[in-house]
């Protein structure tokens, strides 16, 4: 379907499970050489990564703490080094650590800023270095409705998806004359191993909050995701696009 993906590197960050893994088999199935990061459980990234190979399609995971400057940088310079340059980020890996905000020790907040916003900054910083060399580029940065709506609970990931959002919008005039898009994504509730490990209750409220009644699939994100990299995306920048079934409107 998206030819022009055929034989580009992109660089999935949280590639391992859930969204990050469907973005990843969605790319390598279009021909695109995915390199993945992973922070733990090695083994599984390892297993989705020599799945992949064995079907045909091209596939590396590689074990990065982005919340270290120092090896996102070595990351990237690795990557163009062996595999090639750079022609799409898609900044997926994120955590969280849930508490409210008035009890919530200055750890949790640092730990979650640390990864998902300033993590993903420093790696997109030393990826759009080259882009920018290379005159070409497609960043796709994973938010979430949690940074355009309340999430009680959640004040540091909120922050952080919000800043995402921001960043995103910043970037893309910043770079945009290098011909490199920057867009974002922001999804709603997702299916995946981190919903189905919720309690029964709270798995059967979620329907009831979203107009469609019913959660999202990770396809659901990951095709969007490929449209953005694609040539069919290549006069959007700048935006966020929001799929959660009416959750935020």
């Amino acid at each position: 379907m998206y030819e022009e993906l055929k034989g580009r590197v992109v660089l999935v960050t949280g590639g391992s499970r859930g969204i990050g893994r469907g973005i990843v088999e969605q790319l390598a199935m279009q021909g695109a050489h995915v390199v993945f990061t992973y922070r733990g459980q090695q083994n599984v990234a390892e297993d989705v990564a020599a799945t992949l190979r064995s079907q045909g399609y091209w596939c590396r995971a590689v074990q990065t703490d982005l919340a270290d400057s120092e090896a996102s940088r070595a990351l990237v310079e690795n990557i163009e080094q062996d595999w090639g340059p750079i022609y799409g980020l898609v900044n997926n890996a994120g955590i969280t650590a849930d508490k409210s905000f008035l009890t919530m020790p200055a750890e949790l907040w640092h730990q979650v800023i640390d990864t998902n916003l300033t993590g993903t900054a420093l790696l997109t910083q030393a990826v759009l270095q080259q882009m920018m060399y290379h005159k070409e580029g497609r960043v796709v940065m994973m938010a979430s409705v949690g940074g355009l709506r309340a999430s009680s609970g959640q004040a540091n990931y909120s922050a952080t998806k919000a800043g995402l959002i921001a960043l995103t919008r910043t970037l893309s005039h910043e770079v945009a004359r290098f011909n490199i898009l920057v867009n974002a994504v922001a999804p709603g509730f997702i299916a995946t191993e981190m919903t189905s490990a919720m309690p029964e209750a709270a798995q059967a409220a979620i329907p009831k909050q979203v107009p469609l009644r019913r959660m999202g699939s990770v396809k659901e994100i990951a095709a969007p995701v490929l449209f953005l990299l694609s040539n069919q995306a290549s006069y959007i920048t700048g935006h966020c696009l929001v799929i959660d079934g009416g959750l935020s409107a």
